[in-house]
């Protein structure tokens, strides 16, 4: 393809995407520091004990939590060990197919099976940076949006690659052209950023984009290998009771002890069947420790009725999540995030300026042209 058409190219990908971008580089900033955030809020956390306090039995949890609010039901319960020690996150809402905006969290103390806070539901900075990243408040249209850009941003990306060096290749590595127009000048730094963080913004950019498939993801995952585990219960009645929640716990961690509970999702949740608890493990390593294996227990019997590894697709958005937010390295990865993020908005407002101002000098070649042309005629 000729360097005119890569030009045509990188220019209609980069003006289509670029005002969707930057909203998505700025609302991404505070979320890259969401615990941090967090914790400055005054979210409540467990008290200090020693160290060898011993855990209350998950029951007393849920009995717990159906004190605190006894007209809805449990749909999930989770652990964030790293952010939130010794705390249990119960998930209820008042049927289990309620939208995921009207679910309820109820904070317990892991040891003690007290409930420590039931914090009102988040409407704040934080959820409308959260919602206009993901999905612009538009649901599943907004994220397939949204992704699209994301993969408009990889072909501005790789199509700037292509007319790098064309364009620069009178110049050495790094040049800026002070002494020249301000057009000039903010071209090469436009070049020179582009170039120094096109790596990580492919990373981010093609991670975004699998990110917004998260929904359509799961779908799968419940069409193919959730309903191949569960066939079995396919056509029993929903039973009416149901066993000990921390059996069932006991009975994953037996059938996989080289993992440790991350969350589990209740019978007739989303994650789950009508006659399961869905217990979802996940390793010890930076790596595993973003992967989720569930394992399936009867919920009347406590009993394990299956447990698999995650298909390739669902594993690849799990190891996309922790790349795009930079969350898998602690602080200092979170700085260079947000330097990169930073840089990155120089990018592509430079982009736009370049734009506007070629437009201009368009323009006005023009109006001198047409005037050459009658003061002729």
């Amino acid at each position: 393809m000729s360097i005119r058409k890569w030009y045509f190219v990188h220019k209609w990908t980069s003006l289509v995407c670029t005002a969707f971008l930057l909203m998505l580089c700025i609302t991404g900033l505070p979320l890259i520091f969401h615990e941090e955030i967090e914790h400055l809020s005054g979210v409540v956390e467990a008290p200090p004990m020693p160290e060898d306090t011993p855990y209350a039995s998950l029951d007393k949890v849920a009995e717990a939590a159906h004190k605190q609010r006894p007209g809805d039901v449990i749909r999930f319960m989770f652990w964030e060990q790293d952010e939130h020690p010794h705390v249990t996150l119960v998930s209820m809402a008042e049927t289990m197919d309620a939208p995921p905006d009207d679910a309820k969290v109820v904070l317990i103390d892991s040891r003690t099976a007290k409930v420590l806070d039931e914090p009102p539901p988040d409407r704040g900075f934080m959820y409308v940076m959260f919602k206009l990243h993901v999905d612009m408040f538009a649901g599943l249209p907004g994220m397939l949006f949204l992704g699209f850009m994301g993969l408009l941003f990889a072909v501005a990306i790789i199509s700037g690659i292509v007319l790098y060096h064309p364009f620069m290749r009178r110049l050495n590595f790094g040049t800026i052209r002070r002494e020249k127009q301000a057009r000039l000048k903010w071209l090469d730094i436009h070049n020179l950023l582009g170039v120094a963080t096109l790596v990580w913004a492919l990373v981010v950019g093609l991670t975004g984009t699998i990110n917004t498939l998260s929904q359509i993801v799961i779908f799968v995952w419940q069409s193919d290998q959730m309903a191949e585990m569960t066939a079995p219960y396919k056509d029993l009645p929903v039973p009416t009771t149901l066993g000990s929640l921390q059996a069932s716990i006991d009975t994953a961690k037996q059938a996989i002890p080289d993992m440790h509970v991350s969350f589990v999702a209740f019978p007739g949740s989303m994650f789950s069947s009508p006659h399961h608890y869905t217990v979802f493990m996940k390793g010890n390593t930076p790596v595993t420790s973003r992967l989720l294996k569930p394992a399936l227990v009867d919920a009347q019997t406590t009993e394990l009725t299956d447990a698999r590894d995650m298909p390739w697709y669902v594993k690849t958005l799990l190891l996309s999540q922790p790349l795009h937010f930079g969350d898998y390295g602690g602080l200092p990865l979170k700085i260079i995030w947000t330097l990169l993020d930073l840089i990155t908005i120089v990018v592509l407002g430079s982009g736009l300026y370049l734009w506007i101002k070629r437009r201009k000098h368009t323009e006005k070649r023009l109006a001198e042209l047409e005037q050459h042309h009658a003061a002729r005629a």
